[in-house]
């Protein structure tokens, strides 16, 4: 009798199924357009039926001898090498030595970029020999089909965020949080998910704590203490800075707005365009810290989200965008208490050209969104000293 694939409809694609997806998508017109869009978006705006069999020659001469997951992936890594070469000026990545290669880890990060985030996670493993990672994504950003197969192609499986009702909604909980489990010690196949749902738009970093509550609803009660459960899935805390969001005007229109009228209507297909967005635009200095995995006494879900912010905060590598966005808003100078390096005149001129290009009416909400950071490690050093 064949075994049910209880998790059918979230997993990841398995290696026996990528070669199907793949033909699929490079035949989808809207995939095709949105590669164009991204890789020539003049030529796309006049000529896009021109352009979308040349995309798709090219697509198919590039995958034509893909048929896993893993060389799926030594595709993806090409164009993120490519990516980090033209949009940003270096990744950084710290903390791996805190990781074994045959150990399968739950990795929980900081939220900034809808896609870049578990992409550099990847790409910083990949690169130095480790596995990569099957990625949490919301199923609010697979409004278009090939946006589905594309992300569990590349080993993301599906949050039911959409699930009508309080029982339907448990449920998609309880199944996702026992995939989380299955994949980490049934499968050996390590996981990213962010410390909360939806990004920090307001760049303060700090775990939901019904995220980490739904992470445990695959603890055997009774058989285990939360502890037992906790150390069982070998978390590991995430932290991945950008010295410059792509998004932080747009992020700072949507604060302010939220702040005047109460709330934000997102119009249709925009997370589409936001990972677009972040792909292309300019970060600046990259950096991912992984920190060390969680092995405390926690006897909650609250104490283990507490220790994942105390070292997402802690190991968030500053950059000089993050210290003159505080200088700015505080007169004070706690920030050298951090030992960070002097500003140079360069970085300054940076700084004022990037927000003297952004519209006024917000221009303070993005002050505060790079500030934030700063703001969280000196709490966490008045912590610390108390």
């Amino acid at each position: 009798m064949t075994k049910i694939d209880e998790f059918a409809d979230i997993r990841p694609y398995y290696d026996s199924e990528v070669r199907e997806v793949l033909d699929r998508l490079l035949v989808d017109r809207e995939l095709l357009n949105a590669v164009a869009n991204l890789r020539m978006p003049r030529a796309n705006r006049w000529f896009p039926k021109l352009l979308r069999p040349l995309v798709s020659a090219i697509l198919r001469r590039q995958f034509r001898n893909v048929s896993s997951v893993a060389e799926f992936q030594v595709v993806v890594k090409d164009y993120m090498a490519q990516m980090i070469a033209s949009s940003t000026s270096g990744l950084g990545v710290s903390g791996l030595e805190h990781l074994q290669a045959n150990r399968a880890y739950l990795f929980i990060s900081n939220h900034r970029d809808i896609a870049l985030d578990p992409a550099f996670v990847n790409y910083a493993l990949h690169s130095n020999g480790l596995d990569t990672v099957r990625i949490a994504i919301g199923d609010n950003l697979l409004s278009k089909p090939f946006a589905a197969d594309l992300m569990r192609v590349n080993k993301s499986f599906i949050v039911q965020r959409s699930a009508k009702g309080p029982r339907q909604m448990l449920a998609a909980f309880r199944k996702l949080s026992n995939y989380i489990r299955h994949s980490l010690q049934n499968e050996q196949s390590s996981i990213w998910i962010a410390q909360r749902e939806g990004r920090a738009k307001d760049g303060n970093d700090a775990t939901e704590v019904a995220l980490v509550k739904m992470i445990g609803m695959s603890q055997s009660k009774g058989e285990e203490s939360f502890a037992e459960f906790a150390a069982a899935l070998n978390i590991v805390p995430v932290s991945i800075s950008y010295e410059w969001d792509p998004l932080d005007a747009a992020k700072a229109r949507e604060l302010a707005q939220i702040e005047r009228d109460g709330s934000y209507q997102k119009a249709e297909h925009e997370d589409l365009k936001s990972i677009a967005a972040g792909i292309v635009g300019n970060k600046g200095r990259v950096h991912v810290h992984f920190g060390e995995p969680l092995r405390g006494d926690y006897a909650d879900a609250g104490e283990l989200a507490a220790a994942l912010d105390r070292q997402i905060i802690g190991n968030y590598q500053l950059h000089s965008s993050n210290v003159l966005a505080y200088m700015q808003l505080f007169d004070d100078e706690r920030w050298r208490e951090l030992g960070l390096p002097q500003i140079s005149e360069s970085q300054q001129q940076e700084f004022d050209q990037h927000f003297a290009n952004m519209p006024p009416d917000y221009r303070r909400k993005a002050l505060e969104i790079y500030a934030r950071p700063l703001c969280n490690q000196l709490r966490l050093c008045d912590e610390v000293q108390a």
